[in-house]
């Protein structure tokens, strides 16, 4: 959802100050634009740092084939907890960031840009606090939003491979359940490589600038930015095609909902007897989760036979 939010507010906004050389919504997109972008950083941070743990839990879990999914409840809050944590630490860009006029050495034609300048305006205390935040943003950068998922997911997945392999209970993780669990650790892996990538380029860049701003022209400066916003666009587009892709059970939800969005859900004869199908195959398809197997059916009754 937050991906859908970059990709519908923030990719129109840097698309029209390319062509226009004015900036949408003036001031208030210089603020929003950087808050939302980096919020995305630590919602993917923060979220693949959950997976890892969950992961974690299901590898050290002694029932791992019989564990109950988890509540409503609890997802929510934890998704609470990134997402107001995320926001949390990206509010020193919105008084990091204001818009900036300047006339283009090229052409001469006024240009609307934003400029990482504090307010002057804002009281001593939390004026002093974004210039820390600004001094420091390079190397927070790269330590939380680049460092921390791709070190953390690391450690959980060979901590998870190295109980599995110590595991003596085979018996459990030759199932089913043991594939649909490497399927999700492949989904994770898949997830944090995507996100390394993408975050790559920005942290170069901004190592780069740091020490050679003085060396770079303003036009190089903003064409590596423009480089940097487009991986992060590059990130949030093919983050929700990769888990519907790779998640089977999120994706055949997605299809599912889809299909029903297209035929209006009418209920008809057609729509029962599919439900009643569909309840049948997972019934069956069920069956192999037992911790049992299951016996042989007892033989079928005679019609006209007492019940």
């Amino acid at each position: 959802f937050w991906d859908f939010l970059i990709l519908f507010f923030c990719l129109p906004v840097v698309i029209f100050n390319e062509i226009t050389k004015k900036r949408l919504l003036g001031d208030m997109s210089c603020r929003i634009v950087p808050f939302m972008e980096v919020s995305s950083l630590g919602v993917t941070t923060f979220s693949l740092c959950a997976l890892g743990i969950d992961r974690f839990h299901a590898a050290t879990s002694p029932q791992a084939s019989t564990r109950p999914i988890e509540q409503c409840q609890s997802i929510i809050a934890k998704l609470a907890v990134i997402w107001v944590g995320s926001m949390t630490l990206s509010v020193p860009e919105v008084l990091l960031w204001q818009l900036a006029r300047d006339a283009s050495p090229v052409s001469g034609v006024p240009a609307e840009y934003c400029t990482m300048k504090p307010l002057s305006s804002l009281p001593e205390s939390i004026y002093s606090l974004v210039l820390t935040y600004q001094n420091a943003r390079m190397w927070w950068y790269f330590g939380c939003y680049f460092c921390l998922p791709i070190l953390f997911t690391v450690s959980c997945q060979l901590v998870t491979r190295r109980i599995r392999s110590t595991d003596k209970k085979s018996e459990c993780r030759a199932t089913k359940h043991g594939q649909c669990e490497g399927h999700l650790n492949c989904t994770i892996i898949a997830l944090t490589i995507i996100y390394g990538l993408c975050t790559t380029p920005e942290n170069v860049c901004n190592i780069v600038v740091a020490y050679m701003s003085p060396d770079m022209s303003k036009q190089t400066l903003d064409l590596l930015n423009l480089i940097n916003q487009f991986f992060l666009f590059f990130k949030c587009s093919v983050t929700p095609v990769l888990l519907l892709c790779l998640c089977r059970p999120l994706g055949q939800a997605f299809m599912d909902c889809c299909c029903c969005c297209c035929e209006g859900c009418g209920p008809d004869g057609t729509s029962s007897e599919g439900s009643a199908d569909s309840k049948l195959k997972t019934e069956m398809s069920s069956s192999i989760f037992f911790d049992k197997p299951r016996e042989t059916p007892p033989p079928l009754l005679a019609l006209g036979t007492p019940c």
